[in-house]
């Protein structure tokens, strides 16, 4: 089998794509499937071109999903400018996105590759540090299926960061 986004031939597994029909799944390389957690190589995700015309709802949503999280990206916001969706798949993608909104402190939305700054002290659990307050962390990721937690570099380390205690600059 193929990956449903890269379309590698490589060993695939079954991943669940929430929010929709019940046991709606897609076929996911290794590379895909890690990517999809923490989306730390953006230009990976350029099959996404491919994959958003795709005959299988469930791959429609999963790409229009990722896109969302790369809107960082020109190309990215292009391609889902681009993107058309009938109106079931639609309600099927804004489903999961609006349960995972992410805010700051103060209500700002945040988006992956943000620059937020720590409004407390934090202790890193494991880390053995503790993050000051007003110490910037670059490039933030969101935690998917978590509207309350980011992830961001924060002395050398990857940490998990509520979002209750930041800001974005």
């Amino acid at each position: 089998m193929t990956c449903a986004l890269c379309s590698d031939a490589a060993s695939t597994e079954a991943f669940a794509v929430t929010g929709g029909p019940e046991g709606a799944e897609v076929q996911l390389c290794p590379v895909c499937a890690g990517q999809i957690a923490e989306t730390t190589n953006p230009d990976h995700w350029r099959c996404l071109g491919s994959s958003m015309w795709s005959e299988d709802a469930a791959t429609q949503v999963l790409s229009a999903r990722l896109l969302g999280r790369l809107t960082d990206q020109d190309w990215a916001r292009d391609l889902l400018e681009q993107l058309w969706l009938d109106d079931e798949t639609r309600a099927w993608v804004e489903n999961e996105l609006k349960e995972t909104v992410h805010r700051d402190s103060n209500g700002v939305v945040l988006a992956t590759g943000d620059t937020v700054v720590l409004i407390k002290d934090l202790p890193v659990k494991g880390g053995g540090f503790t993050a000051k307050r007003g110490t910037a962390v670059p490039r933030i990721s969101l935690v998917p299926d978590n509207a309350e937690h980011i992830e961001g570099r924060v002395e050398g380390q990857r940490i998990v960061i509520l979002t209750k205690y930041v800001k974005k600059r």
